[in-house]
């Protein structure tokens, strides 16, 4: 009977341990995601008063980030396979929020480039320390809903990044937007550091650490040889390069093309992005858990399908003549446009051994945003500037179509790696 209770609250103990550490890594994400995107709700007032072009935006909000983000994401994932990853996660939020306050003292191109590099350095030391903790507290037939909680993290905190930055520039300009937002993350990162604690590696499977940690390019041929992570990394780059380029640009779409204010595209886009953005990827980790755990190809391929529905209701968006059915239009795409995250982070945990996840993340991160968050934007913005001339201020609207259609691509390698996940997840270590 002792050994009975003592074993119950050892597992309730753990149970509110791995709970706990859950929540406190869905705020940290979330502000992540705050500090990351308050730049797409003021990129008009930036341009306006900076005289910059569509380019060099799609630059800040996109390449310059995402060098830094997705380079230096792989080296400090490697440092995070060998060290204390919550204390990693707590200098890093400490850092980006930092130079995201720091964003508001900018007077010109190259000091909020500047900036924006900084909140890149300091976000790439978050989620692949991030994503091993998550695995060492939860099962792998619970991962990829705990991953899907953790990644609430996005639309929660690009949600509260327009509320805030919307209103906070119509009351008292863009420069105070990025100092509301910033400065609070540097008290979360002490309360990171000081009750968060660090989980035993394989300590939710109960397998034993060799503390044998292989070098980036052992990760990366170990990965590379399967083909359902070749595939769905590339899947998943294509997703986050449409994902991205729409986040980041449709505030200047809405602003441009139907003369919304930054408060009334921060309320409105802002519940769009955070609610069916929310459930999307909570139900599509759920979703892949439930299907996948009959048969593992349903992981990847829940996905794939949700992409292709998205295609033709994308159209409707950027074709549409008035404000109201556009957002309307736009609210199943972003659910559906988030199906991917969840169950994407989890099958790339799956197939990693236990020193090599974090830089498995960093990996598929680093493939993610580079593709992804580095050419989305950009892309978006070239595109906007080239067929200025022709469309004027329609430009944008064109742009987001074209690069919207990136999503069949997405769909069919997503279809192939699900082929061939089942006998990838086999992991011996």
């Amino acid at each position: 009977l002792e050994i009975t209770m003592s074993t119950t609250a050892q597992h309730d103990e753990i149970y509110r341990v791995r709970h706990y550490a859950l929540a406190i890594l869905v705020v940290v994400y979330t502000f992540n995601f705050i500090d990351r995107q308050i730049l797409s709700i003021l990129l008009q007032p930036v341009k306006d008063d900076l005289g910059l072009s569509d380019t060099a935006m799609g630059m800040l909000t996109g390449f310059a980030f995402a060098a830094f983000y997705a380079t230096l994401g792989i080296p400090i994932a490697r440092f995070a396979d060998r060290s204390n990853r919550r204390n990693l996660v707590a200098w890093a939020l400490g850092i980006w929020s930092l130079m995201t306050a720091l964003s508001g003292l900018a007077q010109n191109f190259w000091h909020l480039l500047a900036a924006r590099i900084g909140v890149g350095i300091g976000e790439a030391g978050c989620s692949p320390p991030a994503h091993s903790m998550i695995a060492d507290y939860y099962p792998a037939e619970q991962r990829a809903t705990a991953l899907g909680i953790y990644s609430l993290g996005i639309p929660l905190g690009i949600m509260f990044g327009l509320f805030a930055g919307g209103w906070i520039n119509e009351l008292f300009g863009w420069r105070a937007a990025f100092f509301v937002v910033g400065l609070p993350g540097i008290l979360l990162a002490l309360i990171v550091r000081f009750s968060l604690r660090e989980p035993p590696r394989g300590m939710a499977e109960g397998r034993a650490d060799s503390a044998d940690q292989p070098s980036v390019g052992e990760t990366l041929t170990y990965l590379w040889a399967k083909k359902s992570f070749r595939h769905m990394s590339f899947a998943a780059a294509l997703t986050a390069f449409v994902g991205y380029g729409f986040v980041t640009w449709a505030p200047s779409f809405l602003a441009r093309s139907y003369g919304m204010g930054t408060g009334e595209i921060g309320t409105w886009f802002g519940l769009i992005l955070g609610i069916p953005g929310g459930i999307g990827i909570a139900l599509g980790g759920y979703l892949a858990d439930r299907f996948g755990a009959h048969d593992p190809k349903w992981f990847l391929w829940t996905s794939a399908i949700a992409l292709v529905v998205c295609i033709p209701l994308n159209i409707i968006i950027y074709l549409s003549t008035d404000a109201t059915t556009a957002l309307l239009a736009m609210i199943l795409p972003v659910l559906l446009g988030n199906f991917y995250q969840a169950t994407t982070f989890s099958q790339t945990q799956g197939i990693s051994a236990l020193r090599m996840r974090a830089v498995a993340a960093g990996i598929l991160l680093f493939i993610i945003n580079i593709i992804g968050l580095g050419l989305g934007p950009q892309i978006v913005g070239i595109l906007s500037d080239l067929l200025n001339p022709s469309y004027g201020d329609e430009s944008l609207r064109y742009a987001l179509l074209i690069c919207s259609l990136f999503y069949i691509w997405a769909a069919v390698h997503y279809f192939i790696a699900g082929r061939h996940l089942g006998g990838d997840l086999i992991v011996e270590d």
